[in-house]
């Protein structure tokens, strides 16, 4: 019997050295775990590496390189600008009421919207009593003056008798005392009859000034009194004003007199006015204040409406780039600008106002960079790029 062959399981088992099919698998195992991660961390270290450097951008690695428009901004004197929105109202608005003791109105003879002279009249109202009390007063007159007229013969009769010792000197100063009575019951009448005059004449509701008729609030056959009620409201002269808000910053910057120009609300035309008035006070929950800018009048401003207002305040020598040109986080503001290997870097800019050409760059570039218009929020610095010329909007 051959020895090896005679072996049995238990003396297999017995053996200190002998290896079990569970302890290979456990071996098995662990090397390719190991080799595993150091292909892993291999993998890694080769990305990081060639992240950092960017693609050489030459034959098959310059097509893979994403296309991104850029452009050069340049330098030139920008004219800074404060924007703003306001109110439209009449420069000088005149209020007109019924000032005398009221009564139906009778007659309207203007509309909204017309130009009115100062002194035309604009209502009527009803002076049917005021015309018979006047007719009653002016028949009064032409009594007390037949009555002073009959007092002054009978005086002048008596001094011609007096001088012969017919009448007393008693009498004379009688007959004198009635010609003095009637002739200031003339007067009194005649100062009724004028101040009747006056009332009816106050009856009649006339313009104060010259200007534009805003508002009509009054129709025949109502009745209005003495007193607050406004039954029309005119623009002086037809000047109006904006009245333009803004922020404490920006009201310390301007001055009265300043240009300004103002586009109504659904209106293309632009109008040119002055800062007449710089508000005094500032209000503290807004921090705003008001700059009132004249107009002249023109169809398109309505008062009650709204429009924008550009004041200038002068020029800089500044780049200028649109919107999507410019990115920020919690570093500030930033621009990709494209580097002369063709690849990207951030670099960081102070922003100034913001102009119909697009945002004023205050500080960081000075106007020959290659600045990445857009698509600039997919990018990494050090990314590699093919830069397209494009002209800034």
């Amino acid at each position: 019997m051959n020895f090896e062959t005679s072996l049995t399981h238990d003396q297999l088992d017995d053996d200190p050295f002998a290896v079990s099919d569970e302890e290979r698998r456990l071996g098995r195992r662990r090397v390719i775990m190991i080799a595993g991660a150091m292909a892993l961390v291999l993998i890694a270290l080769w990305f990081m590496m060639h992240r950092n450097t960017g693609p050489d951008l030459s034959g098959a690695d310059a097509a893979r390189a994403p296309s991104v428009s850029v452009v050069v901004p340049g330098r030139a004197q920008v004219v800074g600008t404060i924007s703003s929105t306001g109110s439209l109202a009449a420069l000088r608005e005149m209020p007109v009421g019924s000032v005398g003791e009221g009564g139906a109105v009778a007659e309207v003879l203007v509309e909204a919207g017309q130009w009115v002279k100062a002194g035309q009249v604009l209502a009527v109202i009803d002076r049917s009593v005021q015309v018979e009390q006047r007719a009653n007063q002016a028949a009064q007159i032409q009594a007390s003056e037949a009555d002073a007229r009959l007092a002054q013969a009978n005086l002048d009769r008596a001094s011609k008798l007096v001088e012969r010792g017919f009448i007393s000197k008693a009498e004379i100063d009688r007959l004198t005392a009635l010609r003095d009575g009637a002739a200031a019951r003339v007067r009194v009448a005649r100062a009724q009859l004028g101040e009747t005059n006056a009332r009816i004449g106050r009856l009649y509701i006339r313009a104060p000034a010259g200007g534009l008729l805003l508002e009509r609030n009054v129709e025949p056959g109502q009745v209005v009194g003495g007193g607050g009620t406004v039954l029309f409201r005119i623009a002086r002269e037809g000047r109006m004003e904006l009245r333009a808000r803004l922020a404490e910053a920006d009201l310390a910057q301007l001055a009265v007199g300043q240009e300004v120009a103002v586009t109504p609300v659904g209106s293309s035309e632009h109008f040119t006015g002055h800062i007449w008035q710089l508000s005094p006070t500032i209000d503290p929950a807004t921090r705003q204040g008001t700059a009132r800018v004249e107009l002249a009048y023109a169809p398109a401003i309505r008062p009650g409406g709204f429009a924008t207002a550009e004041i200038r305040k002068g020029s800089v020598l500044a780049s200028v780039l649109p919107e999507s040109a410019i990115m920020s986080d919690a570093k500030g503001a930033y621009v990709y600008v494209v580097e002369a290997n063709n690849k990207v870097s951030r670099r960081a800019v102070k922003l100034g106002d913001v102009t119909g050409q697009g945002i004023v760059i205050r500080d960081g570039l000075n106007g020959s960079e290659r600045v990445v218009l857009r698509a600039g929020a997919f990018l990494s610095p050090g990314d590699a790029v093919k830069p397209v010329p494009a002209r800034a909007n």
